[in-house]
């Protein structure tokens, strides 16, 4: 099986979560392509059976607005018959980012095959084995 893992990081929280979550994938025999919103290739993720997104909270608790939204616009309509799942840390409010992320899958016919993991700044060792998990699970 072939999947990817998508994430933006600006301090590097989400990117070790992103690392926790392409290490689950591998555990159970995936092969993995890790993938910025800058450097996306689209073609390898067409050929992915499991997609991971991740993404951390911003301003207003927003998804980052500049490179990871348009990205995700632009890739949401190409997800359909792919497992999805969502990843990503908060430094303040309640991750309402999170449950608008969620909404927006939704609303745009993308079903997540795995519960939403969120950190709270730096991801603790329990929000590392939750990633690895989700990535064991998506890829399983």
């Amino acid at each position: 099986m072939k999947a990817a893992v998508i994430y933006w990081s600006g301090t590097g929280n989400t990117e070790a979560m992103a690392n926790a979550v392409a290490e689950g994938m591998k555990s159970a025999g995936a092969e993995v392509c890790m993938f910025t919103p800058s450097d996306l290739d689209m073609s390898a993720v067409r050929s992915c059976s499991a997609v991971a997104f991740g993404c951390p909270a911003m301003g207003a608790e927003v998804l980052e607005e500049s490179e990871f939204q348009p990205m995700w616009d632009e890739i949401k309509s190409q997800l359909t018959g792919k497992k999805v799942a969502l990843f990503g840390s908060y430094g303040w409010g309640d991750g309402e980012w999170m449950r608008s992320w969620e909404s927006d899958c939704s609303d745009s016919g993308v079903s997540l095959s795995a519960e939403s993991v969120m950190a709270n700044n730096a991801p603790d060792d329990a929000a590392i084995a939750s990633c690895k998990a989700l990535g064991a699970k998506l890829a399983g």
